[in-house]
């Protein structure tokens, strides 16, 4: 199984979000800035603080789903039918890559707010985000002796399909996946000039 971690992150995706949010806090700081500048004959005050403003909130939840850690995987499983003069066996290969991530959808109603001069986060829980993971273009006959029906094989994918789901899907990956998610949230909130802020998980 080849695990990627940290830097095994959908970056194309989040720089196009990051750059977008990023426009929107500067619209916003420009916008308040309009209106909160004071001149005098001494000095020129501006309030330079972001708020989390609706079209923000909008802007964030509309990144949808968003991965954290893709974990590609192998797993061999095979079957014998026992005969008479000999046993037909078939074992195969197969391929799968699970992406763990959250989708911004899944949000709750107050899932980012103010408190004092800090932002409180909920994010959604980590999830695995492609349910479909397994690459059957990739699966391989490694052995095929005697004649097998295609529930046979159906048989086989399933039994892969929950070995890699128990493998690749442990408290271990989840973990790392929140991490990463963290880190890139918090990138995220600093974009908008927000230094203060708390991220927690929602169960």
């Amino acid at each position: 199984m080849d695990k990627t971690g940290k830097n095994k992150i959908t970056l194309t995706k989040l720089n196009i979000m990051l750059w977008a949010v990023a426009v929107i806090a500067v619209v916003v700081l420009v916008f308040g800035f309009c209106h909160t500048a004071k001149t005098s004959s001494a000095r020129l005050e501006v309030d330079d603080r972001i708020d989390v403003t609706p079209t923000i909130i909008t802007s964030m939840k509309q990144i949808g789903e968003w991965e954290f850690l893709s974990v590609n995987d192998e797993e061999l499983v095979d079957t014998i039918k026992r005969g008479f003069l000999r046993d037909d066996k078939l074992v195969r290969i197969y391929y799968g890559k699970l992406s763990l991530g959250i989708n911004m959808h899944d949000v709750s109603p107050r899932w980012i707010r103010q408190q004092g001069d800090s932002v409180l986060v909920a994010l959604p829980k980590i999830e695995l985000l492609d349910k479909d993971f397994i690459d059957e273009a990739r699966t391989k006959a490694f052995i095929e002796t005697g004649s097998w029906t295609d529930a046979d094989r159906d048989s086989l994918y399933h039994r892969a399909y929950a070995k890699m789901l128990t493998r690749c899907l442990t408290e271990e990956n989840i973990k790392t996946a929140r991490e990463n998610a963290s880190l890139q949230f918090g990138k995220m909130l600093k974009a908008l000039g927000i230094e203060k802020f708390a991220i927690s998980w929602q169960e």
